[in-house]
Parts: structure tokens; sequence; C-alpha cells
């Protein structure tokens, strides 16, 4: 079915370059070269890798080797190291992400040679496209988690679905998974209003907060686009939204299509009896309309995954999912890599690394470590990208009163240059002004070496951020060379 797709996606390009498509080889197709830039980043690898498992030549550039690149490379991608012209080589068709300028001189390459561009929403919109049960898991936070927990229900339910996952999932092998089934499960996001370029038949809302302020004029243009996105899904879709959620619930009143709401103070599927284990996972009962269903324990921690795990087990109730397949496939969920994961002791201490960057998921990242015994919780955060550090400057001042130290690194630049727009000095004098216990360092190794000297028996550390914060686990745990 995706290579069908594929060369239909592939036809219209030589239609729309007024090539005689009758001279177009069906058979041999998959000679076609597809170029990604970017293609280390973890959306668009599941892309080029799905390609690659359908045969389909496949090249790409990034801006540094990771693992990910690696990876592909034995699966049999050309890899480029730096944006280049001459990286596009016999090309037929270039994928660009949303955060690609448009000065890249991949993309003014392929524009002289009018070879032709496509970013990546489009391009996994049109796979979409090819699949009937459409599941796009749209919101602020949570995403990816999401998707995990839908991911283990749906296989456990034997539904076969394909998967594209923002995180390496133990339980699919990595970031990708390709079905032979009608159901499609991905993440949606919503940075540069990407996930208007989808076809869900069953959209989600998980929460709406301020953030990609870069692109995004202020919360209420956001909410905006998130409306855009309920209007994209068929009338006989869903919307599935979390009601506790103003913003969300807004948007819940006002969709044309189908819609289930979920929550814990509201909706039409909650969750009642909530207790936590000594690992932070709750169990809950699980009502819908007042009406008792099942009981669930979750092995995800937190508070806020019990709202993940409504809305996956919403998305499982249009499915008609049996009750044991929900069952089974929420406590057989540990998460994404990256998302609260354990990574091993020290000097008798826990270490945990967490991809939260965005304040209210530091928040939640907290809160969840304060479930856990604990004597003492040593963070580290690296800030990522100077305009959401800017931007959301105030917030992330408040959002670390449940650490009792906090390590803040050097801004992770990512897709941005330091212009002088904010520095992490500046945050950490503001930070120390609220009363929090914060020291500025300015490398993983400076950041090992402080904790080396004060973790001890039943302390907690947390490496916090988007960027490379790992490293300092990947030290203390010597597996990345000692100190």
């Amino acid at each position: 079915m995706f290579i069908l797709l594929f060369l239909y996606i592939i036809i219209n390009v030589l239609i729309n370059k007024g090539v005689d498509i009758l001279s177009f080889d069906f058979n041999k197709d998959q000679h076609k070269k597809v170029h990604f830039i970017g293609i280390g980043g973890i959306s668009m690898s599941g892309l080029a890798a799905v390609l690659l498992h359908n045969g389909f030549k496949v090249s790409g550039s990034d801006s540094k080797e990771s693992d990910i690149t690696d990876k592909l490379k034995v699966t049999g991608a050309e890899i480029y190291i730096g944006h280049k012209s001459e990286n596009l080589k016999k090309v037929d068709l270039v994928v660009y992400t949303a955060a690609i300028p448009s000065d890249n001189p991949e993309i003014l390459e392929a524009k002289k040679n009018n070879i032709d561009l496509m970013d990546r929403a489009e391009f996994l919109g049109l796979i979409m496209k090819g699949h009937k049960f459409n599941v796009a898991v749209a919101g602020t936070h949570g995403k990816t988690t999401c998707t995990s927990m839908l991911s283990h229900v749906t296989l456990k339910a034997d539904l076969d679905p394909t998967i594209l996952v923002g995180g390496d999932l133990d339980v699919i092998g990595g970031n990708f998974k390709i079905g032979k089934s009608e159901y499609f499960l991905t993440e949606a996001c919503e940075y540069k209003e990407s996930f208007l370029r989808f076809y869900p038949f069953i959209g989600t809302i998980l929460n709406i907060d301020a953030d990609h302020l870069d692109y995004y004029r202020d919360l209420a243009h956001i909410q905006e686009t998130f409306k855009k996105f309920a209007d994209i899904i068929p009338l006989d879709g869903y919307l599935i939204g979390y009601s506790d959620d103003e913003k969300v619930a807004e948007i819940l009143k006002d969709a044309k299509c189908n819609t289930l709401s979920y929550g814990i103070e509201s909706g039409d599927v909650r969750a009642k009896n909530i207790i936590f284990n000594n690992k932070g996972c709750a169990t809950f009962t699980v009502s819908r309309d007042n009406k008792d269903l099942f009981e669930v324990t979750l092995s995800t921690p937190g508070k806020h995954n019990i709202l993940n795990a409504l809305c996956t087990i919403c998305v499982s109730l249009i499915f008609n999912v049996p009750s044991s397949s929900i069952i089974e496939g929420l406590l057989e969920c540990t998460g994404a890599h990256k998302r609260f994961e354990y990574k091993g002791e020290f000097n008798g201490a826990t270490i945990i690394d967490d991809y939260a960057h965005h304040p209210v998921e530091i928040k939640a990242s907290l809160s969840t470590a304060k479930l856990l015994p604990n004597n003492k919780i040593y963070s580290v955060f690296q800030p990522h990208t100077y305009t959401r550090t800017k931007t959301l400057f105030n917030d992330f001042t408040e959002c670390f009163s449940d650490t009792d130290e906090l390590l803040l690194m050097d801004i992770y630049a990512a897709r941005e240059k330091d212009t002088g727009l904010v520095s992490s000095e500046e945050l950490g004098d503001a930070l120390r002004l609220k009363g929090v216990n914060c020291i500025n360092v300015h490398s993983h190794e400076e950041a090992a070496e402080y904790l080396k000297s004060k973790v001890s028996d039943n302390d907690l550390v947390l490496t916090i951020g988007a960027g490379d914060v790992v490293k300092i686990a990947d030290i203390l745990l010597n597996k990345n060379g000692s100190l």
C-alpha cells in the first residue's frame, strides 16, 4: 500500500513538471531517490526508514553525526554531515522540516535544478492519506508518551498499525513500525501549523500551552491553530480532548465531528479512585458517563500520565479494543526513551533522564520525582533554544520549586543562533532571586564533577532537557568515559 501511495506522489511530481507519465515505469519506480534535509531528526529518520524498508533510494544530511544517522547509514542511506549543495546527487524529491531555513544551500540547490520540494508534514500527510483509521496525537505536551501507550494497546489488540513516534520505543524496536492494516498512529506537532497537513480520522488535543513563540503570536494564536486542526477531522471522525483544560474544552464544544472528552474533574471518560505506588505509578478506575468500566495500573509514573492513559483509552474505546488489551497494553508500556527514563545508579543515587523542556513539563517531571522515595533531588536543566528561554523566561523561574538543588547548563541552541537574546546566567540570577538553590555550570564534565562530590544514598538525579544533557548521566555511569 505504501509503495503504491509513494508512486502516486512521484507521478504527481512528474505531472507538475510536465513530464509524460506514460514513460513512468511502475515496476521500476523503486529507483527513485529521496533526499531528507535534517535526516537525523526523530521524525525525519522515521520517514527515511519507512522508505528504506520499502526499497527506495534515500540520502540525507544533518548538522552532526548521531546514533540515528549511523543506523540509517547501515540500512542503506547515503548520509552527509553538513548542509551543502553538492549533497543532492541524482535526487528526485527533497523533503525538509519546518525548522530548515529557506536559505539552506540544499533548498536553494533543489530550486535551482527544479527538483521537487516537500515539507515533512505534507509528506507524512500523504502517507496518512493511504490509510483509513489515522490517529493524530496532538497537544503541547505528552504526544510521545500517549503515542507510545497507544502503540502498546493497539499491538496488544492485534490491530497491526503503522506507527511513527517521536522517540525510541522498545516494543517496536525504534521510532517506527510498518503495519499491514488500515490503522496509522502518529504524533501531530503544531510547530508552524504542521499538523494541518494531516488527514486524521481521530485527532487528539492533550493540552494547549504557550510554546513555539518564535512562530506563534501568542496563546490565542496557538488555540486558534488547534481549532483549525479540529476542523480538518471528517464529520464521521472523532476529536478527543482533555476537558479539564478550558482552552481544549472550548474547541470540543465547537467541534463539527464526533467528540469524546476525558479528565479527572470532568469529561465523558474519567479516572476515579486514584492511588500511587512507591514508583509513582497510578492505579485507577476508568468510568464512562459515570459507569465504571475497568481498572488499570500504569507503569509510567506521574499524574500527567493518568491523562495520557485516559486519552489512549478514549481512542481504544472508539476502535472497540477489548478491555483486556487496554489493561495489558497500559501495564506493559514503560514509555519511550528519554521520558522519565531510569538510567542507572551512582553512589547509591538514582539517575533519571527526562525530555522536559517547557515549564509545564518540568513541573510535571519534578512533581513525579516527589512521588518517589528520595533523600534529596538534584536537577540538571539544559534550556532548549534561546527563543523559548526568552519568551517563557518568567515561567522558567517558577517551575523548579520541587528540586533541592538545580544545576543550570548553558542554553542548547538547536536550530537557533546566539544573538544575545538571553543567557543561562540571566536565568540563573532570576532563579536565585526566587530562592531556588541554583548554580550555573558550563559543561557536562563540570556538572558531573559537582554531582560526584554531592550525591549519596537515596538521592535522585534528574537530567532535564531536549538537548544533550543526558551526557552527564553517561559520564557518571561511565558509559561515555570516566571522570
